[in-house]
């Protein structure tokens, strides 16, 4: 793992300076960060519920970044309406040892009528509409010579899955192509199946936490029993990988704890994943 990388992934809110500049981009106030001049490719990353202001979004864009062949849009996708930084340690505490049974379940009900409300606002058919949009004008912008790839953690894994799917393609010059080219989805939360994984038609690396209260570890097994139908009905499937990692708390790809050794592990290797998988597809 490249030192670099390995100091801009912290546990807290606090620490890091992201480098990027926000501009609007097909709509939508994006972070732009990269190789703007002659990139290999884009790369496009779908966040948290935490969004732009949680700096450490905007430090995996620039580690992404990091080795000048990418240009990185992390575009609002939440459309300025993030789930608030104070909800952060309770929801995702950087370390849960010090977080007591009675504290965390006493304020997530305090916190839950707010959360169901933000959760009423970003239904699945307009957050994919918004992010759908994006992927399209952004296609249909960018040379076919050069080649999208998504990440997208936690909530944002969801709709980074779906831009791979054959029923999101679009034509272009008389073509059918995809949204992106290749796709990598850490801890993806509220994955809806088979509906969203039956029809992927790129590659797709999937993370998954051992421990992740968000995603049960049982979701893996899911996916993988689909696809095993798939390949034995004869229908052709994309390269799917699936790692695991330990103790993979949710939000092991964002919001570990660095001073935890396993955790570290799980920022640095879960980053070395996407590194990896864009490299080989795009």
């Amino acid at each position: 793992m490249d030192k670099s990388c390995e100091e801009c992934i912290k546990g807290t809110i606090h620490k890091g300076q992201p480098q990027g500049k926000e501009e609007v981009i097909h709509g939508l106030n994006t972070y732009v960060i990269g190789n703007r001049t002659n990139p290999r490719g884009i790369i496009v990353i779908y966040s948290d519920i935490f969004g732009l202001p949680l700096p450490n979004n905007k430090l995996i864009a620039d580690a992404y970044a990091k080795s000048g062949e990418w240009l990185v849009y992390l575009p609002d996708f939440l459309k300025g309406d993030p789930v608030p930084l104070k909800k952060i340690d309770l929801l995702i505490p950087v370390d849960a040892t010090k977080q007591s049974t009675l504290a965390k379940y006493t304020g997530l009900l305090a916190m839950m009528p707010s959360f169901v409300l933000w959760m009423g606002r970003h239904k699945q058919g307009p957050t994919n509409q918004v992010c759908m949009d994006f992927l399209r004008a952004l296609r249909r912008k960018t040379p076919r010579s050069q080649k999208i790839g998504m990440v997208g953690f936690c909530w944002g894994g969801k709709y980074a899955i779906r831009a791979g799917l054959e029923g999101n393609m679009i034509e272009i010059d008389g073509e059918k192509v995809p949204l992106v080219d290749a796709v990598v989805a850490m801890h993806p939360s509220h994955v809806a199946l088979p509906d969203d994984v039956e029809g992927l038609v790129v590659p797709v690396s999937f993370g998954w936490g051992l421990k992740d209260e968000g995603v049960n570890i049982e979701q893996k097994g899911k996916v993988e029993e689909i696809h095993a139908r798939i390949k034995k009905a004869g229908r052709k499937l994309p390269v799917m990988e699936h790692r695991i990692y330990k103790p993979g708390r949710h939000g092991f790809a964002v919001r570990g704890n660095p001073d935890d050794p396993q955790e570290r592990a799980c920022l640095e290797e879960s980053m070395k994943q996407g590194m990896d998988w864009f490299a080989r597809w795009l």
